[in-house]
């Protein structure tokens, strides 16, 4: 046999394909782009959601206050500051005309503020004929910014 034919039956010995993968380079360069691209979504993301938790407080504050007008309509008197928002959702004891008092109450249930803390309710208002209001971020009377009141005064 010649040496041709020899070399064309042999196996040949097979080219190792490049390793299927990635080096740790272009993993650790993938892991920087994923960590920049993060920071600058949270940076624009999180003044957003402070703005909407903001806005959810005064949609319900607005919400809450015409239910008190409905109520006041129907029944002739404000809930008092003792009877507060709860008297939205079922008639509260004492009522001069029960009857009056609308069927499934007015509103559906009472809700928390964004931060997760129930709406004060207060007649007579000091803002107004009755105040209707949440604390803000930090939960407590006042506050500036984000921890600012929100009501249905401002």
């Amino acid at each position: 046999m010649t040496d041709s034919v020899q070399d064309q039956t042999r196996p040949r010995p097979r080219r190792r394909r490049a390793e299927a993968g990635f080096t740790l380079v272009e993993v650790m360069v993938v892991i920087v782009i994923i960590g920049l691209l993060a920071t600058v979504v949270m940076i624009n993301v999180l003044p957003s959601q402070d703005r909407a938790m903001k806005e959810k407080a005064r949609a319900d504050v607005a919400v809450l206050e015409q239910a008190v007008e409905t109520f006041r309509l129907e029944n002739l008197s404000f809930p008092t500051s003792e009877q507060g928002l709860q008297a939205l959702v079922s008639p509260p004891p004492g009522l001069s005309r029960p009857d009056r008092y609308r069927e499934g109450g007015y509103v559906r249930r009472l809700p928390q503020d964004p931060w997760g803390n129930p709406y004060q309710y207060r007649y007579p208002g000091e803002h107004g004929r009755f105040d209707v209001w949440s604390f803000g971020a930090d939960g407590r009377q006042g506050g500036e910014g984000d921890d600012a009141d929100i009501g249905n005064w401002s």
